[in-house]
């Protein structure tokens, strides 16, 4: 059992958590810019380990059979047999159960919600196969963790989660399309569908910075939104530096490299996000 419980996380790459959780954790803070209580906390945390389990272990079904053929993901869980269909399936019906209940806890608007959001998680592992746009569904799926978390604790909108919801998506956008150019002769074969695949590595490259300077901006919006102070700021530009920095590794010439932007990169980015926008609830300077 402890085993297959491995086997599991490596499947789903639990780690990568890393990228939408402090997310989530900075739409909580924002939403009263004061420190959530202990009940919001653990019950948007369940939400998100949930969520992110069911749509990593529903994207792992989806693809399985692209997955299989592809020498870079070959050697998967499913596609090696490590694990059942039906195992996967039942982790797929238990996180969205733990969303459920996690949205339940919270506040009725995000329980309506629900239904929502299990579409969301669901749909984008489809949009590879009729649209190079996959990668921003891809990233609207992660984007839903700042505005979930705003939902979850106030039972209302706010332009200001839907901005960082934007800038989010954005970012987890501009570094799938990096990493999709690992995949760009495989993609053209299979007739998969990524902007690597249509417009080609370079071109895909520079639309992956574009998107990357847009990002910054979104959230320098809910900042400004906000009235938030120094810290959120100094925040932000740090992640515009690792955002740059995957530019800087990352080359029609040099793909070798993508797999460091995708996960130490991305994952100090949204840690550095979460520490100083707490920084900046704690130790308020507002500089406008």
């Amino acid at each position: 059992m402890a085993s297959k419980f491995r086997v599991f996380l490596e499947m789903i790459k639990f780690e990568h958590t890393v990228f939408a959780l402090p997310f989530a954790y900075i739409g909580a803070l924002l939403t009263e810019q004061q420190i959530p209580t202990l009940h919001n906390l653990l019950w948007i945390t369940l939400a998100m380990v949930g969520a992110r389990t069911a749509a990593m272990s529903f994207n792992r079904l989806v693809d399985r059979h692209i997955d299989a053929k592809n020498p870079r993901t070959a050697a998967r869980v499913l596609p090696k047999g490590l694990l059942g269909v039906a195992e996967v399936w039942v982790y797929v019906f238990l996180s969205f159960g733990l969303l459920a209940v996690s949205a339940y806890n919270l506040s009725p608007l995000a329980l309506k919600l629900f239904p929502v959001a299990v579409f969301a998680l669901s749909f984008y592992s489809f949009t590879k196969r009729f649209t190079w746009t996959c990668h921003f569904w891809c990233g609207a799926a992660l984007g839903l963790a700042p505005l979930g978390a705003w939902v979850a604790i106030t039972g209302s909108f706010h332009p200001a989660p839907l901005l960082l919801g934007l800038g989010v998506m954005l970012w987890v956008a501009g570094f799938d399309i990096l990493y999709a150019c690992d995949d760009y002769d495989f993609d053209r074969r299979e007739g998969i569908y990524s902007i690597p695949a249509r417009f080609g590595i370079k071109n895909a490259l520079r639309i992956s910075a574009a998107v990357h300077v847009l990002a910054p901006l979104c959230f320098i919006g809910v900042g400004i939104l906000l009235n938030l102070g120094l810290f959120y700021y100094a925040g932000v530009v740090i992640a515009s530096g690792l955002l740059a920095c995957q530019h800087i590794l990352v080359t029609p010439e040099d793909l070798s490299r993508a797999g460091l932007a995708f996960f130490n990169l991305n994952g100090t980015l949204s840690v550095t996000m979460f520490a100083f926008t707490l920084a900046d609830i704690l130790l308020p300077f507002k500089i406008f």
